[in-house]
């Protein structure tokens, strides 16, 4: 270990580790984290892994921060350097001042480091080798040990890691002392060859309080369970395929029928994308409340029934964790690309409901709303979250739910209504909201019915190619789609510190990194009123934000300003008040990026402060 001069950091560094994919790392990287977690302070864990299975490189960072912020900062303070192949890589990304741990069972010559950055080499392979004559063990027990030897470097409590230990192997106890073992084993090197606890280290705290550590495909599956859904059809896909398998899991504890096992659900693995979102029409058609997990080449393949659900007015949820792209893209990176080929999937004249969650709870908040919004409109709805909220674990508040609360199933006609003899049209706006009126199969023997068609009909669904009945149904549409501005989720606005003319919008994921680069800016003199969308159709209060300021930057996760395309085409907005700010490489933004381009993009506008003007 050469040492640099490196101030203290207390409970406030990243640590990024960089392993080999297939080499069982995942489960030591991922007790690291919790340990710090049960030690009361708070992390931000982001797994960047490749879409094969075995063999390219995977990193995963864990962000020490007791300030709770939950985004990505931007650079390395610690490489748990663990891969060969990307050392040039890892080690270019410390920070000045920073630490660099690797396996020195085989020297490297000195011109592979870095004078300004601490090296700390533990002979990991030769430790391993002495312990263990079995191949695979000696691979897993190798994450333990450099475990082990990072619990006394940064002083993280080993009795926490052990209490994890005994979770993660409950049922299988003969599995704990070999672990407790190889994590002894580390800590004893690192205690004996180095002086422990390095400058960057770990303190308890009481910062996490009642928080839960959650992915968001876990949230949104069980908010779709809380949400009503019976029937799930899918066809697997990264990062989707967890939400479905999460809501089989939630739907054999909570939608079996016991004693017995009578299962009051039914999920169903298609054959394809397109099967699935016809399962999902079909069942929804009958009255189940039924959805389908998928990403974006799936929503490629969905579009012709998608079209027929937005013209026949069946509802569907579809929860579309979205990916690098295009075609095959990055399967396991994350964009927000998928918003203009949501908002108007399908052939022609089409416009879609999106909710936009930016964590795990709002993933299980929206997804409990989608099939009330469904309903109520009769419509498809998206839940658009992104491979890091549905993949990721995030720090979050508790789930809340009022168990007073009802599904809301929108305007169905029944059996006394049609005795009574209300005037039943299919596609009648009786209310002036664009919606009308449906009727479950079965609910009378000789009134009720109608024909479900993709081609044009009339108010009562029959069949016509009458322009003026074409015209009278897609203008109903619209009027449905203006009265789903006010049911969809509305924007949170935030005031900056000190009044401004300079504001900021943005969606999804990016806010937990969009916090802390508001906080930044700020520090630097650029102070900005921001507008989180929520969902779409936009609410008038985005527009009216919009004109209330000279400057807006837009920021998102994708190449064409998906989001700025939409709130020019549908808020008819100057494109050029807008200032896009795009991210889009695959990784989770950083608030670092967000700070730096809105910094120089505000200097150029010369974005300050209002003076208060006396009066």
């Amino acid at each position: 270990m050469s040492p640099a001069k490196t101030a203290p950091r207390i409970n406030d560094f990243v640590v990024k580790f960089a392993n080999v994919n297939g080499s069982g790392s995942a489960s030591a990287n991922g007790l690291f984290a919790r340990a710090i977690l049960r030690m009361g302070v708070p992390v931000a864990a982001r797994n960047i892994f490749p879409s094969n299975i075995q063999g390219l490189p995977t990193w995963f960072e864990v962000r020490v921060v007791e300030a709770g912020w939950r985004g990505r900062r931007g650079g390395v303070d610690f490489m748990v350097a663990m891969n060969p192949q990307t050392w040039d890589k890892d080690l270019a990304e410390i920070e000045p001042g920073g630490y660099v741990f690797y396996d020195s069972t085989k020297p490297l010559p000195a011109s592979r480091f870095r004078e300004d950055v601490t090296t700390i080499g533990v002979p990991l392979t030769a430790i391993t080798n002495a312990a263990y004559s079995d191949a695979r063990q000696r691979q897993l027990f190798k994450n333990i040990i450099y475990l082990g030897a990072l619990s006394a470097l940064l002083d993280i409590d080993p009795a926490e890691i052990e209490k994890l230990f005994s979770e993660q192997y409950k049922g299988k106890e003969a599995l704990l002392e070999p672990n407790r073992k190889a994590l002894r084993m580390g800590r004893d090197h690192a205690l004996a060859n180095f002086q422990c606890p390095l400058p960057l280290r770990v303190e308890r705290r009481n910062a996490v309080g009642n928080r839960i550590f959650v992915d968001g495909n876990s949230a949104a599956a069980l908010g779709a369970l809380y949400g009503g859904a019976t029937v799930a059809a899918w066809y697997p896909i990264t990062p989707s395929s967890s939400l479905a398998e999460a809501f089989m899991k939630w739907c054999r504890k909570f939608r079996t029928d016991m004693p017995g096992g009578r299962k009051r659900y039914a999920i169903v693995q298609a054959e394809d994308e397109l099967a699935s979102i016809g399962m999902v029409i079909g069942a929804a058609w009958n009255g189940a409340r039924a959805f389908t997990a998928t990403s974006g080449p799936g929503i490629s393949l969905m579009q012709e029934f998608l079209g027929l659900a937005y013209f026949a007015e069946i509802p569907a949820v579809l929860f579309d964790v979205q990916r690098g792209s295009p075609s095959t893209g990055m399967p396991t990176r994350t964009q927000q690309a998928d918003l203009i080929v949501c908002a108007y999937a399908s052939h022609g004249d089409t416009k879609h409901v999106l909710l936009f969650p930016e964590d795990p709870r709002e993933a299980f908040e929206m997804g409990a709303q989608a099939f009330d919004l469904a309903d109520r409109l009769q419509t498809p709805v998206f839940v658009m979250l992104d491979l890091d909220i549905g993949m990721q674990d995030w720090l979050c508040e508790p789930f809340a739910w009022d168990d007073s609360r009802r599904m809301d199933r929108g305007k169905v006609m029944t059996a006394k209504d049609l005795d009574a003899g209300k005037d039943f049209g299919r596609y009648l706006d009786v209310d002036g909201d664009g919606i009308g009126y449906r009727t479950y199969p079965g609910t009378h023997p000789t009134r009720g019915s109608y024909f479900t068609r993709g081609t044009t009909k009339d108010r009562y669904a029959r069949y016509t190619e009458e322009g003026p009945a074409y015209v009278d149904n897609m203008q109903r549409l619209l009027r449905k789609f203006e009265t789903a501005k006010d049911l969809v989720p509305a924007p949170v606005i935030t005031a900056a510190a000190q009044l401004t003319r300079a504001g900021v919008v943005y969606f999804g994921s990016t806010g937990a990194a969009m916090a802390e680069a508001l906080a930044d800016l700020e520090r630097g003199g650029i102070h900005l009123d921001r507008l989180r969308v929520r969902g779409f159709p936009f609410h008038d209060a985005i527009a009216d934000f919009i004109a209330d300021h000279d400057h807006v930057f837009v920021v998102e996760q994708n190449r064409d300003a998906q989001l700025k395309m939409l709130l020019v085409n549908e808020c008819g907005i100057a494109p050029d008040k807008l200032t896009s700010i795009l991210h889009y490489d695959g990784t989770p933004i950083t608030a670092r990026f967000i700070a730096r381009e809105i910094g120089e993009k505000a200097r150029v506008f010369n974005v300050a402060p209002l003076r208060k003007v006396a009066g």
